[in-house]
């Protein structure tokens, strides 16, 4: 079943996304201001470079 979370980033002015945990092969990520707009979905592999690249500063957190 899947359950949608918003991100630990989630800075309470709108600018939040929400991941859905829950499935196998696939990480959903949508707009958190629009939950039933468009859903983007990425590998768990694609899923966890991007969190790495944003964690060792390759992709900055937008502050």
């Amino acid at each position: 079943m899947k359950q949608w979370r918003k991100s630990s980033y989630s800075n309470g002015q709108g600018d939040c996304i929400e991941v859905a945990d829950g499935l196998s092969d696939i990480v959903p990520v949508r707009d958190s201001k629009d939950p039933h707009g468009p859903t983007l979905a990425f590998s768990t592999t694609a899923w966890s470079s991007f969190l790495a690249a944003i964690r060792t500063g390759e992709l900055p957190a937008k502050s």
